[in-house]
């Protein structure tokens, strides 16, 4: 075959750097934002952080050349103050589519017990009845001190002897985080063979010693003793023998039966009647299933909006955080020697045009930020009026063709994006959700729905609560046509219990 040369005439779609890195600084969330900025500078001498009381920065000009502070009357404009760049994400998003939105059986009963129950724990003795509270008698840990230390802390301040002493920090070894004693004594006591003249009894005693540190039930070996070790520590509740015996037998014995809500089985079992069992029921509810909790370290990882909404004039207005705008500038001194030496320094002036990239894209994300969340405000107009039972449907398409953008650009400018709200903080995408047609032949937004099934519920008489057939009945009487599996479906994500475990006494 004749080899030849054929010149031939074709488009193709080529990602420049500078819509890669536009596309790629718009899907960051702020905190990666700020991390790309920190590494800008590092990387780029060009760049610098504004100095707010001195003037020695430059800034970009429309034309894409550089003013330094001689040219300018006064201080040139960060980022936050330059025109917005004209948005043009949508010819790259072909190839680059973002998608859219072993314990004891007691142990199980008490955490499902834990999500219902209305008592805060107080140490030691806690409060009684009558909701009176008395300050714990001893109060040896920090509020950043282990679960460890603290009872390490505790053990010195006995009379105990050596022994004793050795046998508790054993054991300290074997307390989970939650407070309960991870191994049988039993076990325990095998790996203890090899001591001359140790007693089990001797280990069980040291296992009492511990469990009478705070807090209350701290070395249980499971839920039920946990439960009575701070039972037998209320006075106010040993004091009444007929009610402290009621509330053991309980614990002891029916607390699955407790945590299911089965309260007609309880009270045959136990011959007691409605009145008995709803204290008893509170009381229990008053303990802490976990004694370990309050020691445990948690960071808490505080979100911080990117858009703020606001009502002015009777009208809803969007406004960045300027608390997240990164305050970067052109380096003046670089600059200025890169303008005196104009060509003689290729790698100052890639390092610039690097800069004006940034510079340029670093806007242009806020910028579009901006518009669809103005357009989400404008399309959710009922949510920020009337709240989340007037969130109307809505998909990322809608906006994407009022703001002539491509879809996966609106999927990118909503994920990890968080808004500022009357009602609280919220993501982006929280504003897009499916839809259920009505009888009308409307749609209604599956927010809407999880709103109107939250009312029914708050509503509902904790004695006889409606079952989920009956919360679709009802729906379906407001013109919305919702399957039973669907109503749990939506009742599930609100994390509202079922029919059996909201009765109440």
């Amino acid at each position: 075959m004749k080899q030849s040369l054929q010149l031939r005439v074709s488009q193709s779609l080529t990602l420049t750097p500078q819509l890669q890195q536009s596309i790629r600084l718009l899907q960051l969330s702020t905190l990666e934002l700020q991390q790309e900025i920190q590494q800008a500078l590092l990387e780029n001498p060009m760049l610098e952080l504004v100095d707010e009381e001195g003037n020695n920065t430059v800034s970009l000009d429309s034309d894409s050349s550089i003013s330094t502070p001689a040219d300018m009357d006064s201080n040139p404009p960060d980022v936050r103050d330059r025109e917005p760049v004209e948005s043009d994400f949508q010819s790259a998003e072909m190839d680059d589519a973002a998608d859219p939105a072993d314990n004891t059986v007691q142990r199980d009963s008490i955490e499902s017990i834990q999500d219902n129950w209305e008592g805060d724990w107080r140490d030691n003795s806690g409060a009684g009845a009558d909701g009176d509270e008395e300050k714990p008698g001893l109060q040896l840990a920090a509020p950043d001190s282990s679960l460890h230390q603290h009872l390490l802390d505790q053990l010195r301040l006995t009379n105990a002897s050596e022994v004793d002493i050795n046998l508790v920090m054993w054991l300290i070894d074997y307390v989970s985080d939650d407070g309960y004693l991870t191994v049988e004594l039993e076990d325990l006591w095998e790996t203890l063979q090899e001591a001359p003249d140790l007693e089990f009894e001797e280990l069980q005693a040291a296992l009492k010693l511990l469990q009478s540190f705070d807090p209350p039930g701290v070395g249980a070996r499971n839920a039920a003793e946990c439960l009575l070790l701070q039972l037998r520590e209320r006075d106010d509740i040993t004091r009444q023998t007929a009610l402290y015996s009621t509330c053991k037998a309980i614990i002891s014995e029916h607390l699955g039966l407790l945590a299911q809500r089965d309260f007609v089985k309880i009270k045959k079992q136990l011959d007691i009647d409605d009145e008995m069992l709803k204290e008893c029921t509170l009381i229990i509810r008053s303990l802490e299933p976990f004694p370990g909790a309050r020691f445990r370290s948690t960071e808490e990882d505080h979100i911080i909006p990117d858009v703020i909404v606001k009502r002015l004039n009777n009208q809803w207005h969007v406004q960045l955080n300027q608390d997240v705008m990164p305050k970067i500038r052109i380096n003046d001194m670089y600059a200025s020697i890169l303008r005196s030496h104009r060509g003689q320094s290729s790698q100052l002036s890639a390092q610039l045009q690097e800069a004006r990239w940034l510079l340029k894209n670093v806007q242009q994300r806020f910028d579009t930020i901006l518009r669809v969340s103005q357009a989400i405000v404008e399309r959710q107009i009922g949510y920020f009026n009337h709240g989340e039972i007037a969130m109307q449907p809505l998909v990322l398409r809608e906006i994407a063709d009022l703001l002539g953008l491509h879809e996966s650009t609106v999927s990118r400018v909503t994920t990890q994006k968080y808004m500022l709200t009357p009602y609280g903080l919220v993501e982006l995408k929280y504003f897009f959700g499916s839809h259920v047609s009505t009888d009308s032949g409307g749609q209604a937004s599956s927010t809407a729905i999880r709103a109107l099934i939250k009312q029914l519920v708050a509503a509902e008489d904790s004695k006889k609560p409606i079952s989920d057939s009956q919360i679709a009945d009802l729906l379906g009487q407001q013109g919305i046509v919702v399957a039973r599996r669907t109503v749990a479906k939506y009742r599930e994500s609100l994390k509202i219990p079922p029919v059996n475990m909201r009765k109440s006494l």
